[in-house]
């Protein structure tokens, strides 16, 4: 019997950044592989990023910055043909952070990733995500537009992982997300202990559903908390570096959404940003159910 494939898709938070181990990432997807099963495994086929857990070969093809499209077009035919029996497919940040920022665009691609790791039999794992404004602490009239991005984002997760019966991880809520010992120098991406809590969350959902037969990741580090020296050294340099390839084109029309935000705000109208940004999710989630109605319906002679 061949070992268990898993394969993780997505961006830095999948990829591990915030977890380093000797000269890479690790990151809560490998922490997670390790307690799906048990037993003798072997190495897998597909590429170097494989690595041999126990009775469960991981592959993890997540890259830092990726958005849905680079998951669809680059992650996706990759994955599939590694043909998974568990898939995790966790992005969406990324997305947000930028001015082609497409809510309906996000939908469709989600779906069809979804869809096609589920055609196939794999069990599939979400996970909706935190704000990034608020985790950066970007003043209210910044937060506020990349807060309803983000809750545009996790509405169409919540959606479509019910449709697909994927298991969903709220990883967007919750004490952790205020517990400084959970997260990194960036704000951004957890450290060992969260990456370690999402983890453990993953594998007590896969356990309810008699899914994990393996025992649960540790929630205590492996490695010593980096000081707050070395911390803020990374911060200045690797770390800044990464927000801004993320954010430099999001900036101007981020300015833009920030000075409406504060006219609105002024009019007392805010509440009609909140509708649109509903409105707008519904619309995407329609789309797609219309366009899955149409496929289904039998061609009438």
């Amino acid at each position: 019997m061949r070992p268990l494939r898993f394969v993780a898709l997505g961006d830095s938070l999948t990829e591990g950044v915030g977890d380093p181990v000797g000269d890479g990432w690790r990151g809560w997807a490998a922490l997670l592989a390790d307690g799906i099963a048990q037993g003798p495994g072997e190495c897998g086929e597909f590429g170097e990023p494989v690595e041999s857990l126990g009775s469960v070969e991981f592959t993890n093809l997540a890259v830092s910055g990726s958005q849905t499209r680079d998951v669809l077009e680059r992650q996706l035919p990759a994955g599939l043909a590694l043909r998974p029996d568990v898939v995790s497919v966790v992005i969406g940040v990324n997305d947000t952070l930028r001015c082609t920022f497409d809510i309906q665009a996000v939908a469709a691609r989600l779906d069809t990733v979804y869809s096609a790791f589920t055609d196939q039999g794999a069990v599939l794992l979400t996970a909706c995500l935190p704000d990034p404004g608020a985790m950066l602490g970007l003043p209210g009239a910044l937060a506020r537009p990349l807060a309803r991005r983000q809750r545009a984002v996790n509405a169409v997760v919540h959606a479509l992982s019910e449709r697909h019966g994927a298991v969903h991880l709220h990883a967007s809520e919750g004490a952790w997300l205020t517990d400084r010992a959970m997260w990194s120098a960036d704000r951004l991406h957890p450290g060992e202990r969260g990456h370690r809590q999402l983890a453990s969350r993953f594998h007590a959902l896969l356990t309810a559903r008699g899914l994990a037969t393996g025992s649960a990741p540790s929630p205590e580090p492996e490695f010593p908390v980096p000081t707050t020296s070395a911390s803020l050294w990374w911060l200045a340099t690797a770390g800044t570096g990464w927000v801004a390839r993320r954010c430099t084109d999001l900036l101007p029309q981020l300015l833009t959404l920030a000075v409406d935000e504060m006219r609105h705000r002024a009019r007392g109208t805010s509440a009609r940003l909140d509708l649109r940004a509903s409105a707008a999710v519904s619309a995407a989630l329609t789309a797609l159910s219309a366009a899955s109605a149409a496929e289904q319906r039998p061609d009438v002679a």
